[in-house]
């Protein structure tokens, strides 16, 4: 595969992947692996969003982070390392840091419905009563990103030589977040670290991360030539990129490329940003022992055996969330 430097994300059709046209398929497959191979990012069209949908989560959201904090505060779950509810604002840092991110934000998670006994994992979700909504819209958003998430998983597989389901019982019912996140507004920047930035540095922890809104300046990612490049997509696109748990499995032919949300011009501090990125785990026990295809003689194997419950666990500790 050869090596490319994109000044941009490249723009695929999750249409082409899912139509049934045979050559659209594998061409779909083949542009997503060399960018994934590349750069680690990609924008996606046809992801099954609509623009009713975006617009009603967004405005739910808003209405969410617009309340006074003693709200909010209510919605912070003591005991479970934030993956549920309210994150307050400094609480995460990326991994080798201590300063705290200029944000906070709002965890939604797998809502198990067909008696799996994985359920017995996984925290009640909780909802603010606050803004009726918030419930509806979250979970319906998480079910769409979740079933394209599937679709990009499958189109991986194909990729990586594997059958086209190997993901399918690896990632029912799994670990997945939505995260609402609020890059809040810098009144008084006397009052935050010189070092605080929106999101330092870092790559997900997860198989792969669906980003709505991804459109607002700020987001930026690490090119192989060290050059920081901003992604945009249109609006009808999400982002879509590699996750750590990723990169491991392939034994880093896929990229889990690091990016940040650098802060805005000291003029615009003031004002908010907000994005919406799901977090696509597998369940617990997926086991991310680096697969044999992705191992010879030029890249030898770079990980220890590990399942994917055992690598967030030591993730959350890494950036702060779990102590």
């Amino acid at each position: 595969m050869s090596e490319k430097l994109y000044d941009e994300i490249p723009s695929l059709d999750l249409a082409d992947f899912t139509s049934g046209d045979a050559s659209k398929k594998a061409q779909f497959v083949k542009d997503l692996g060399e960018a994934y191979n590349n750069i680690g990012f990609v924008a996606i069209k046809n992801h099954g969003l609509t623009d009713e949908l975006t617009e009603q989560l967004y405005a739910s959201v808003k209405e969410f982070f617009a309340q006074p904090q003693e709200v909010k505060q209510q919605y912070e779950i003591e005991g479970l390392s934030g993956q549920r509810g309210y994150v307050g604002k400094g609480k995460e840092h990326a991994k080798g840091r201590s300063t705290g991110d200029l944000k906070e934000f709002y965890h939604v998670g797998q809502e198990v419905t067909d008696g799996d006994a994985i359920k017995s994992e996984y925290p009640d979700n909780v909802f603010p009563k606050e803004i009726p909504s918030f419930k509806e819209n979250t979970l319906t958003a998480y079910q769409t990103l979740e079933a394209a998430g599937r679709q990009m998983l499958r189109a991986l597989a194909i990729y990586l030589d594997l059958e086209e389901d190997y993901f399918e019982s690896k990632v029912h019912n799994g670990n997945s977040i939505l995260r609402a996140i609020h890059y809040y507004p810098i009144t008084n920047t006397n009052e935050v670290p010189d070092d605080a930035v929106r999101a330092a540095a870092h790559g997900d922890i997860n198989l792969i991360t669906l980003l709505m809104g991804a459109s607002a300046d700020g987001l930026q990612i690490l090119r192989k030539d060290n050059q920081w490049i901003s992604v945009t997509a249109l609006p009808d696109q999400i982002v879509v990129n590699v996750g750590d748990m990723l990169e491991r499995l392939t034994n880093n032919r896929l990229k889990s490329t690091v990016h940040r949300v650098v802060n805005p011009p000291k003029e615009l501090l003031h004002t908010s940003r907000y994005s919406i990125p799901f977090f696509m785990h597998p369940r617990s026990d997926m086991d991310l022992t680096c697969l044999e295809s992705c191992i010879d003689e030029h890249n030898p194997k770079q990980y220890e055996d590990m399942t994917a419950g055992q690598f967030l666990e030591e993730r959350l500790r890494e950036i702060g969330l779990k102590k």
